[in-house]
């Protein structure tokens, strides 16, 4: 694949990685500007990914008619209406939807560009996701210094940051039509697994257990840590984007040496390590920044894994199962932390490392039993 096709998905990822790491730092100028408690404020981030998780299977869909580019384009026209919304919204319910919208445009762009780069192999998936690490990372620093100080901070409007957002959706339009956007390849044709059904349904189960991880991270490092008098959250936090960043670098380049289930399981176990250090105040910094680490295989790995079995046209469908696991991590763990206090976001995210490694090992044990199911990434 030439590397000027590549161009696109840097610029789009990075986008998606702003904007998906951009509400949890900006709770507290939702809770300011609208008067909304620390139960509910993660809801605007849960509405944020319900409109992620319906847009996929409507792209699947659509992806039979349109091309890559065309649907592409089209998400960002509704990412960015989306975040104008947030920004400019006068009440509560209507920056909820706005934020709904805006998950619509991410979904519509991740599938798209997921199912193409997939289908590519290992080591584009891995790289162009790599950069919505980057974009992550970025975004805590972006939101502290443009609302951080001054009358953003005072009036609680978080419109700066999810402004940029907006008119990096225009860039990544332009960059797609000078450089173009990888289509998606033809499916192998070397056999199929026994129950493809059972197997996808696994596959969605642990992008489930991944995603939901990764935006309890990504919604509550800051206020966990802010709790506990962890100085630097929002640095720690963006260490953890950094590491994850690096992880998926380094997972393109070694992937195709590794097993995926090994690869996953090994993550799986990380986590699991990680919270119960996060539960120690000492700990809790450094074991955020090595989760990011842990969760960096995890995506790309196991969309490779799934595209040697089954079609890549299914990725945007395996895409729907991981927006529901953000649609309920952020959202549940604000309700458990207000009533249980900090101790349940260790408590939450070491329960969803467990569930990583069980789905795993279903997954693999899936593979083996079918028809040339027993895949190498």
């Amino acid at each position: 694949m030439p590397l000027s096709l590549l161009a696109t998905g840097t610029a789009a990822f990075f986008t998606l990685g702003l904007i998906q790491a951009m509400y949890g730092p900006s709770f507290p100028l939702f809770q300011t500007r609208y008067g909304v408690s620390t139960a509910g404020v993660g809801v605007i981030a849960s509405a944020h990914f319900l409109g992620s998780a319906i847009a996929p299977p409507l792209v699947g869909l659509l992806l039979r008619r349109l091309s890559v580019r065309a649907g592409m384009s089209f998400s960002l026209l509704i990412l960015a209406a989306g975040m104008l919304g947030v920004v400019f919204a006068p009440s509560w319910a209507l920056a909820v939807a706005a934020a709904f919208v805006g998950g619509l445009g991410l979904g519509g762009v991740s599938a798209c560009l997921n199912a193409a780069y997939a289908s590519v192999g290992a080591r584009a998936v891995n790289l162009v996701n790599a950069v919505f690490g980057v974009g992550s990372m970025v975004s805590p620093l972006l939101v502290a210094a443009l609302t951080g100080a001054g009358a953003g901070a005072a009036t609680g409007v978080p419109g700066g940051p999810f402004l940029v957002v907006a008119a990096l959706c225009a860039v990544t339009f332009v960059v797609g039509r000078v450089w173009g956007v990888p289509d998606i390849a033809p499916a192998p044709q070397d056999g199929a697994p026994a129950r493809p059904g059972v197997q996808f349904a696994l596959f969605a189960a642990l992008i489930a257990s991944y995603v939901g991880l990764e935006a309890g991270y990504g919604a509550w490092t800051v206020r966990y840590l802010t709790e506990l008098r962890v100085a630097d959250a929002a640095l720690i936090l963006s260490a953890f984007w950094a590491a994850l960043t690096i992880g998926r670098v380094l997972t393109g380049v070694f992937a195709a040496r590794l097993r995926p289930e090994r690869v996953v399981l090994g993550s799986a176990a990380t986590l699991l390590l990680c919270a119960l250090a996060a539960a120690v105040p000492g700990l809790a910094g450094a074991a955020f920044v090595l989760a990011g680490l842990a969760l960096a295989p995890v995506f790309g790995t196991t969309l490779a894994w799934l595209t040697r079995t089954l079609s890549a046209r299914l990725v945007p469908f395996l895409l729907v199962a991981g927006s529901l696991g953000g649609v309920v991590a952020p959202a549940l763990l604000g309700v458990l932390f207000a009533r249980w206090g900090a101790p349940a976001v260790p408590a939450f995210l070491g329960t969803l490392a467990a569930l990583l490694a069980l789905f795993t090992v279903l997954v693999a044990r899936q593979a083996r039993a079918g028809v040339g199911g027993a895949a190498v990434p």
